[in-house]
């Protein structure tokens, strides 16, 4: 039961953070692994290995990087909604390791379905954030992100109740939000082309 939970917790914070932090994700969680600190299952070994650190590394970096600069974090993050929801839904299903199939693929549908409902909600609030012209509160909405990624990866590796406690709260505080995020950027692309 405790395992059961483990994982499954491992494979809700690694599909939701990937819709955050896709690459600091893959990088933590192969660095943890690395230095003995967690268990990957066997599908997800591969994130330990020193060639996949180093470009998981490197992504990392030049994600944190332009996810500071305001506009280019909105680009960052419309190129990326082709790459963070596909690979939450397969992070979520190697986390689950050689289950039956049909769990597998439900896995699949979860985790990417948490990867974009977290996708959904960072690039919405951060491009109605861009419309400020000051860089001030997209510096804290983006470090605010780097920490609450850790913060969540933390407790799926070592906490998995806290993870789930937390995967709650956020996803009644994305349906409260989307759909005011979806009225605010539809009334600044009527601006825009007035």
């Amino acid at each position: 039961m405790i395992e059961s939970l483990s994982t499954a917790a491992m494979a809700a914070g690694l599909s939701w953070a990937s819709g955050i932090r896709l690459y600091m994700a893959l990088f933590v969680a192969g660095l943890f692994a690395n230095l003995g600190w967690i268990t990957l299952p066997h599908a997800l070994n591969v994130l330990q290995s020193p060639w996949v650190l180093g470009v998981t590394g490197l992504l990392t970096a030049i994600e944190f990087l332009a996810d500071k600069i305001p506009g280019l974090d909105s680009v960052w993050d419309a190129v990326q909604t082709f790459i963070r929801i596909p690979a939450g839904a397969v992070l979520s299903a190697a986390a689950m390791g050689h289950m039956d199939p049909a769990w597998t693929t439900v896995a699949a549908l979860i985790g990417g379905t948490f990867a974009a409902s977290a996708h959904a909600t960072k690039a919405g609030s951060r491009a109605m954030i861009n419309t400020s012209p000051e860089p001030l509160s997209n510096w804290a909405a983006s470090f605010t992100e780097d920490l609450t990624v850790l913060g969540a990866l933390w407790a799926a590796f070592y906490h998995p109740l806290l993870l789930f406690g937390f995967l709650l709260v956020f996803f009644i505080f994305a349906i409260w939000l989307l759909p005011k995020l979806w009225r605010s950027l539809r009334w600044v692309f009527q601006r825009l082309s007035t």
